[in-house]
């Protein structure tokens, strides 16, 4: 009767515990619809064709749009014809941000995409697989009367997908054609106010450079920016969140070293999952906000696949660890087989990154895509990572099957069994059933809130309130993942209690020596975990 009223407490206990981390989630998916406004923000920015007449087209100028030392501008190329100025003389110019704006730290990056206004000309066609040669510089300054300052230069080459909807014969000579955006700049830090950008077009019709390129009426580009007012309710997230991952964990490695016991491989696993959630959590991206630290968006990429590929470690493990009969448990080297596709996986996607990401460290224009090399050394990455990621869910399911018709087996048994080995078993079907319920829940939640941020235009208004959906995407999504590390460390951490003293009391009529045997890699006559003691009422009963 003790014994039932104690386990009482404990669903109680563990019925509270799962109504606040509930609550917590829907004051996470909350605080991104209600409180933080969209994600990024993107600025349509039109090129202001610039006339550039010195010799040998000297660096240390700068071109400006509008300002007070604007340059002297053209209203087409037509009127360049009449002047007699070359192409090689025309600067695009266009300066970020608008005119009366600021940029800022809180935008944490700049991404730009290119879009070009080509006309169709008869003599002046564009040719099949044309290439585009980028002559492009870029300027920051902090104050409107400063003198700019040379960030980075680079000569880049795009290549053109356009397509053209009519017939090219001389009454369509004036339509454009329907071009692809093309990748421009990418930038980890916003730690200037003001940006310029020139873009040269070179003509050298010896080389073939920017030849067949049909008549460019104008550049635009498209410039991404994280919002301020998301930016600041993400670091009061992360900034909350790191030391509720690190209390819960650093209770739930001291439950671990109070056992007589060494830790077993899924209790380290668990660990090592709660430390890596940790790593994405720690807030460092407020020293962005006074460093100009470009690097933020590679770091963070680093930080997400680690913790993905502990993530997927974990299920893995944790399947592995319930097959009740399996004696190669409780070793990292019996996993081999499946831990083998994450670590490729995941070097693949590092190596890409590093190609992508890493080399725009030093040059914010480049991008793999533009060469038929990189293309196709990118394209080998993701699909050596996406073969690996298909066996990985192809041994999962394998597992979660064998677990499932193991469980199966046992339960057809159990009535036979003594009260501690019933205790035994039933305790791991409870746990396993229940931590893929949540599991299968996160997963579909992931991916339904992904789908509907994808479709929807962004925010959702009913009434007088506007729900913005792609914020709550993101810091409902991350909350999520963060309680289901803090309900795995909870669920899973072992009792400091004496479990051989219920034994000695009779509740199981066993002695110790039998239970010891019985043991699984988690549940140990040093003491069961939380919800091994849930699944104690129904054994006793």
């Amino acid at each position: 009767m003790a014994g039932a009223i104690i386990e009482n407490m404990s669903t109680k206990k563990l019925c509270i515990v799962g109504g606040i981390l509930l609550v917590f989630q829907v004051i996470a998916f909350l605080v991104g619809g209600l409180i933080a406004p969209s994600p990024t923000t993107a600025v349509p920015y039109t090129s202001v064709k610039c006339i550039d007449l010195r010799r040998n087209h000297h660096k240390s100028k700068w071109l400006m749009p509008w300002g007070d030392k604007p340059c002297e501008k053209l209203k087409d190329f037509d009127e360049a014809v009449s002047r007699q100025i070359e192409a090689n003389d025309i600067v695009f110019s266009v300066h970020v941000p608008l005119p009366n704006k600021e940029m800022s730290p809180w935008f944490q990056f700049m991404l730009f995409i290119m879009q070009l206004d080509i006309a169709f000309k008869m003599d002046n066609d564009l040719k099949e697989n044309a290439e585009i040669t980028l002559d492009v510089s870029l300027a920051y300054r902090d104050d409107m009367l400063e003198e700019w300052r040379e960030m980075t230069h680079a000569v880049e080459i795009r290549k053109l997908k356009c397509t053209f909807g009519s017939p090219k014969t001389p009454e369509s000579e004036g339509r454009h054609y329907d071009c692809d955006f093309l990748p421009f700049m990418e930038i980890g830090s916003v730690a200037h106010k003001y940006y310029l950008i020139n873009i040269r077009l070179p003509v050298n019709e010896r080389k073939g450079i920017n030849v067949g390129i049909g008549e460019i009426k104008d550049i635009r580009l498209v410039g991404i920016h994280q919002n301020g007012g998301f930016t600041k309710v993400w670091f009061a997230m992360k900034t909350f969140l790191t030391p509720s991952i690190l209390i819960i964990m650093i209770w739930y490695w001291r439950r671990i070293t109070l056992m007589t016991r060494p830790p077993v491989l899924l209790e380290k696993v668990i660990f090592a999952l709660g430390i890596s959630m940790t790593f994405i959590n720690i807030p460092v991206e407020w020293f962005s906000i006074g460093f100009d630290w470009t690097w933020m968006l590679l770091f963070g990429d680093i930080r997400q696949g680690i913790f993905y590929a502990m993530l997927l470690s974990f299920w893995i493990i944790f399947c592995g660890e319930h097959m009740m009969d399996q004696n190669e448990r409780n070793r990292l080297s019996g996993y081999w087989k499946q831990v083998g596709p994450i670590a490729v996986g995941s070097f693949c996607l590092f190596i890409f990154d590093m190609c992508e990401r890493g080399v725009q460290l030093k040059n914010p224009f480049y991008s793999i895509w533009t060469t038929e090399v990189g293309t196709e050394l990118a394209m080998a990455f993701i699909i050596v990572a996406g073969i690996c990621l298909c066996l990985y869910f192809l041994f999962l399911c394998f597992m979660v099957f064998q677990v499932f018709r193991n469980i199966s087996g046992k339960q057809s048994s159990l009535p036979a069994m003594s009260k501690a080995r019933r205790l035994h078993y039933e305790g791991l079907i409870f746990r396993f059933k229940f931590l893929m319920l949540i599991t299968l829940a996160c997963a579909a939640m992931t991916v339904i809130f992904f789908i509907v941020s994808q479709v929807t235009e962004g925010h959702w208004k009913w009434g007088d309130i506007t729900i913005q959906v792609n914020s709550a995407f993101f810091t409902g999504i991350y909350g999520m993942w963060n309680l289901y590390v803090f309900a795995l460390m909870f669920l899973y951490a072992p009792s400091h209690k004496n479990y051989g003293e219920d034994q000695s009391n009779g509740d199981l009529g066993v002695n110790s020596g039998e239970e010891l045997q019985l043991t699984t890699t988690i549940t140990h006559v040093d003491g069961p975990t939380e919800v091994y003691k849930l699944a104690r009422k129904e054994a006793q009963e």
